[in-house]
């Protein structure tokens, strides 16, 4: 096992809707799917972002394209008319979980057969 961040194995996309943020982490292939969705949980989640999301973080798998959606509620401070964050819109989000530190076997890794 090595402790990667997310940035290093997968990709992000992240939106909003009214107070509520939406994150998807798409996966590059099944094994690495497969990892995330025992490894990565809803926890997990809402432990990185702390007070950010005041709200549950509910996880919701998408098999069929190798995503996994995790909607943040209450994250926007009152989403974008009643928030004075400077990332009201919820866009940030998926950067931000990229940083995200997480244990993956070194075959999944790019490059990490070689560390």
């Amino acid at each position: 096992m090595v402790r990667v961040k997310l940035r290093d194995v997968v990709l992000a996309r992240s939106g909003d809707k009214g107070n509520d943020c939406d994150i998807t982490v798409l996966a590059p292939n099944a094994a690495v799917y497969e990892h995330l969705r025992q490894a990565l949980t809803s926890e997990m989640v809402k432990a990185h972002f702390g007070e950010w999301v005041q709200g549950p973080v509910e996880r919701y798998e998408v098999p069929n394209v190798l995503a996994l959606k995790f909607l943040c509620r209450d994250a926007l401070g009152g989403g974008a008319s009643s928030s004075l964050r400077l990332d009201n819109l919820g866009k940030c989000f998926g950067q931000s979980l990229l940083r995200m530190e997480i244990e993956m076997p070194a075959e999944l890794v790019p490059g990490g057969e070689q560390a």
